[in-house]
């Protein structure tokens, strides 16, 4: 099982540079994307079902902003739209399709940077998601959630972490809760267990030739459940085209082992 994540930053935009033909090229049994940046009625057929693809989308109520959307080889049982929270599910951040025992998450954290007010909202999804994400691994589901989280956690996750500490991303509570995920409710940081290099990075600003200097950060993950975690073999961060300033995180899960 192969399993893309990436943020497209406009999902039409990410068409015209390409998505969807590279897209027809991988392997991936599904394929989770954050910030569509539309509306059902501004998807072409590629991008509402790529060949080969069943595709399903929770849009943002606000025009070009925000949105998810998963693509997937087969006819999930179920899907979830949102979390039950109306300020958090009309800016179009949370879709599941299950498959089985298996819950796949398209997830797009809000972004603090652009001031107090956006701050606030990201912490009013994290207070409010923690309780989300312990409910899903008490259920005893394999849990996947893909996504742009929007947190670097550790020091080795962006390239200049001295001079972010104040920042949005990168702030001492973000990095804390994330901790927590992790260490108190029991997911895994999928790609760090396979990987522990320094230098890998999924998100890259525009200014200042970061992608040509390799200036990034790493905040799109795959968070796993232990029991599916453990079936991962390898993880590639996939940086040969760009469609985005994110790069898409791409994980290999042997089913079998």
């Amino acid at each position: 099982m192969q399993i893309i994540t990436l943020n497209v930053n406009g999902v039409r935009a990410a068409a015209r540079k390409g998505f969807f033909q590279w897209l027809s090229q991988q392997a991936a049994d599904v394929v989770c994307i954050q910030e569509l940046k539309a509306q059902l009625p501004d998807l072409s057929d590629e991008m509402r079902a790529p060949e080969g693809y069943y595709g399903y989308f929770h849009c943002a109520e606000k025009k070009g902003y925000s949105g998810v959307g998963i693509y997937c080889r087969k006819l999930p049982d179920n899907l979830v739209e949102g979390i039950g929270i109306d300020e958090i599910d009309q800016e179009g951040r949370f879709l599941q399709a299950d498959f089985g025992n298996l819950s796949v998450i398209s997830l797009y954290l809000p972004s603090g940077s652009s001031g107090d007010h956006r701050q606030a909202s990201k912490f009013f999804f994290l207070d409010r998601f923690y309780p989300f994400l312990q409910e899903l691994i008490a259920s005893g589901r394999d849990i996947i959630v893909c996504g742009d989280w929007n947190i670097a956690h550790k020091e080795i996750d962006l390239k200049n972490w001295r001079a972010n500490q104040k920042n949005s991303g990168f702030l001492p509570e973000e990095r804390e809760w994330l901790t927590r995920v992790f260490d108190e409710i029991g997911y895994i940081d999928v790609f760090r267990q396979l990987n522990s290099e320094p230098d890998q990075y999924t998100w890259w600003s525009n200014r200042g030739q970061a992608w040509a200097r390799n200036v990034g950060w790493r905040i799109d993950y795959q968070i796993a459940t232990p029991e599916i975690a453990d079936k991962a073999t390898h993880a590639i961060i996939y940086k040969e085209s760009r469609f985005s300033d994110h790069a898409p995180l791409i994980i290999h899960y042997d089913e079998h082992r």
